[in-house]
C-alpha cells in the first residue's frame, strides 16, 4: 500500500490535499519525482508559489526539520525556487486556459453575457 503524502516529515493534510489536486497521491511518488519536479507539478496545477512551502518539502524529503534550512543552503534553494516559479509561469495552467476559452466563447456569442 502506498504511503500517504503526510508520511513525509513537515507535510500534513493541507499538503496532502494540494498534491492530490496536482495528481500526486503518495509519498512514494514525491520521493521518486524529487522535490523540484513535485513542486513544479503543484504550481502547474494552480497552487500559488510560496518559498517556505518549497523548502519545507525539500527539508522533509531529507528527513530534516522544516526550519533547518539556513544561510547559503537557503539562498541556493531560493534560486531553485525562482527557476521553478518561472517555469510554471511559462506554461499556462488549466484555470488560465479555461478563462481564455470562456472569454473566446463570450466574444463569438456562445455564452450568454452576464
Amino acid at each position: 500500500m502506498a504511503r500517504p503524502v503526510s508520511d513525509i516529515p513537515n507535510l500534513g493534510p493541507a499538503s496532502e490535499a494540494a498534491f492530490a489536486r496536482a495528481g500526486i497521491h503518495s509519498a512514494d511518488e514525491i520521493e521518486a519525482m524529487g522535490a523540484d519536479a513535485a513542486y513544479l507539478r503543484l504550481l502547474q496545477a494552480g497552487a500559488q508559489p510560496h518559498f517556505i512551502g518549497y523548502y519545507v518539502l525539500v527539508m522533509g524529503l531529507q528527513g530534516r526539520p522544516w526550519n533547518d534550512c539556513q544561510g547559503a543552503e537557503k539562498k541556493a534553494l531560493r534560486a531553485r525556487f525562482d527557476v521553478l516559479k518561472a517555469q510554471a509561469a511559462a506554461v499556462p495552467t488549466k484555470a488560465k486556459d479555461m478563462q481564455k476559452l470562456e472569454s473566446l466563447f463570450n466574444e463569438i456569442g456562445l455564452i450568454a453575457r452576464r
